[in-house]
């Protein structure tokens, strides 16, 4: 039965639901993809990854047909279906959630009815609100509900987890999981992927190249292809080195018979420095001094004592914080999450002033300096220049750290052009006003750092840099964010508004949260009882305790295992250094690159494996 359902999933997913061959696109004189080719297949995870201005939208819209091919060719298999859910949604005056919804289908028979039970219910939201009232993440969230309810074949999915709660995306993954038909996805948020995703599109300097596993496999791919390129250049370089010297000593004698070799020289050595500069500008990252460490006079940076604060709520008095208790000490690195009106803005909002509590006590420390990301942006007026906003006096140069640096140099460090120095702020994407905004506050971010959804709108190599950043930050710092995976690489402690006032703390990040919450505490954190006597049993002394058969076999064997992953690590590795292997036999690159993936795990587990064995044997030794 197992073989027969694996042979109709294996039959299912092989239906071709797309393709796209040698598809060329310009806009204007510039080229934005070149031999652009894909598959979409039935049943397919596909997460579509790169970064801001590579190609994404432009991609989606193709897939579409909303943006056709200049060149190439494009076809949809016939009665398919697909749908979009964008990040900008215009609703109209007077329309309900139930209008929108229905808006695309064809429900006369009340086909549709059960879906939208399924999806509308864990999205938390109501049929009968009206879509001019929603709050922006309502609006995402009525947009998705409406797109899961279409059920089409290719489902496109842009950013689908900005504004949700952590509890609604793991749902949403569950979801997406068990979905029939084909998802690509754009998002930020590398765990929803890594859970999500089968395969990976990733868009790289106008070109697609195609990751045949999950997220969770991008990294290692990624790693291999670009340490190939880097190779690649190298020999180049080598290769060009050699015809700059041959035509050193032998152009003068030879001139007529070799100026195209000469002029091919030069071509190629052109080729050569744009291949380098643009390998460079993948691999650039967001330069960040930490600067001189701010004195402090006290280890603790605020304290609340016994705060309340409640909303009237139609009437009602709905608690925020009730016998609220908490010292946040220098450097600790806090983050923060909760669903929306849990109360998460009111402590910040609290901790900065904005807001007074009803009672209770809070304690700032004197001399404490803030910075606070608003993921609102209020700081950022459209019409001011790049310049204008990280030099409000009218110079060019931004204090950073206590150094004078010019703006354009400081822009480039965020991975800005510095020609845009003069550009408004309202020409600027969602990810560019976020790093802007990061740059302002980076310049001087004193020794209490609040950042508020920071990674909403970037893409992934601008918040590896953010995380990057933040590890050589030295102050407190406090993140709001429904992203599991930052939250794991920045903090250290969390605290979780679970509503009506209650608030858990949590040392760790989002995953020892969640095993928490899941009851799954070490054994340490559980008190245990004695154990009972057995006098029916006799006890075995100390001196008899040594390793089970099956222990002292693995303890025997294993440096022979390992020792035999090693040699096969390097035999993978010596066939992956082949910079022709790519281009030459693509499978085979791919084959090798999950083998090489597989064999490193298989050897990490057998190290820990025998370190772990060793360790318990010479401890029973000892005893």
């Amino acid at each position: 039965m197992a073989k027969a359902n694996r042979s109709v999933s294996k039959a299912v997913a092989s239906t071709l639901l797309l393709t796209v061959q040698d598809g060329v696109v310009r806009f204007g004189d510039k080229t934005l993809f070149q031999d652009l080719s894909f598959n979409i297949r039935q049943g397919e995870k596909v997460c579509l990854i790169g970064k801001n201005g590579a190609g994404k939208s432009t991609l989606m819209n193709i897939i579409t047909n909303a943006r056709e091919l200049d060149e190439g060719m494009r076809w949809q298999l016939q009665g398919s279906t697909i749908g979009y859910l964008q990040q900008e949604i215009v609703p109209k005056a007077n329309q309900t959630v139930r209008d929108f919804i229905f808006e695309a289908l064809n429900n006369q028979d009340g086909s549709h009815d059960y879906k939208i039970e399924i999806v509308v219910e864990p999205l938390q939201i109501h049929l009968d609100d009206k879509m001019t009232n929603l709050s922006g993440g309502q609006l995402r969230r009525a947009a998705l509900a409406r797109a899961l309810v279409e059920e089409p074949d290719i489902l496109l999915l842009d950013e689908p987890t900005n504004h949700l709660d952590l509890d609604i995306i793991e749902w949403l993954e569950q979801y997406l999981k068990s979905y029939a038909g084909a998802i690509v996805c754009i998002s930020h948020d590398k765990a929803f992927l890594g859970n999500v995703s089968e395969k990976v599109f990733w868009l790289d300097r106008g070109k697609l190249k195609i990751c045949p596993r999950g997220f969770s496999f991008f990294e290692e791919w990624s790693t291999m292809l670009l340490e190939q390129e880097e190779r690649e250049l190298h020999n180049r370089q080598k290769v060009l080195d050699q015809e700059v010297e041959w035509a050193s000593r032998g152009v003068k004698a030879r001139r007529k018979r070799n100026v195209r070799r000469v002029e091919l020289m030069k071509t190629e050595r052109e080729k050569l420095r744009v291949d380098k500069n643009a390998l460079a500008r993948m691999l650039a990252k967001i330069d960040f001094d930490p600067g001189e460490a701010v004195e402090t006079t006290s280890r603790i940076a605020a304290e609340f004592f016994n705060v309340y604060k409640t909303y009237n709520e139609d009437g009602r008095e709905k608690p925020i914080l009730e016998k609220f208790n908490l010292r946040i000490m220098r450097g600790d690195r806090i983050g923060i999450i909760g669903k929306n009106g849990s109360g998460k803005t009111t402590f910040l909002k609290l901790l900065v002033g904005e807001l007074k509590q009803d009672a209770g006590k809070i304690k700032i420390a004197r001399e404490l300096m803030f910075s606070y990301f608003d993921q609102k942006r209020k700081d950022l007026i459209p019409d001011h220049s790049l310049q204008r906003i990280l030099c409000p006096n009218g110079s060019d140069y931004i204090n950073v750290m206590g150094k004078d640096r010019h703006v354009c140099g400081y822009l480039k460090d965020f991975l800005f052009d510095p020609k845009m120095v003069n550009h408004p702020v309202s020409v600027l994407s969602g990810g560019q006003k976020n790093r802007l905004m990061l740059a302002k506050i980076m310049a001087n971010p004193g020794g209490l750092l609040i950042l508020d959804e920071p990674t909403n709108d970037l893409d992934m190599e601008t918040l590896d840099m953010l995380e990057d950043m933040l590890a050589n930050y030295e102050g407190t710092l406090l993140v709001v964010s429904h992203d599991r995976d930052f939250l794991d690489q920045t903090v250290s402690k969390i605290l979780a508004f679970e509503g009506g006032g209650k608030i858990d703390a949590v040392i760790g990040g989002y995953q020892d949260y969640l095993a928490k919450k899941k009851g799954k505490d070490t054994p340490a954190e559980i008190p245990k009882l004695p154990p009972k006597k057995n006098t029916s049993q006799p006890t075995a002394s100390k001196s008899d305790a040594k390793l089970t058969y099956i222990q002292s076999y693995e303890l025997k064997n294993l440096p022979d295992q390992i020792t035999k992953l090693e040699k096969e690590i390097a035999h993978t590795e010596n066939q992956l250094a082949d910079h022709e292997l790519y281009t030459r036999d693509a499978e085979l690159f791919d084959k090798l690159s999950r083998n090489l993936v597989h064999a490193k795990a298989t050897l990490h587990q057998a190290e820990e494996r025998w370190l772990a064995l060793e360790e318990l044997r010479q401890s029973l030794e000892k005893n």
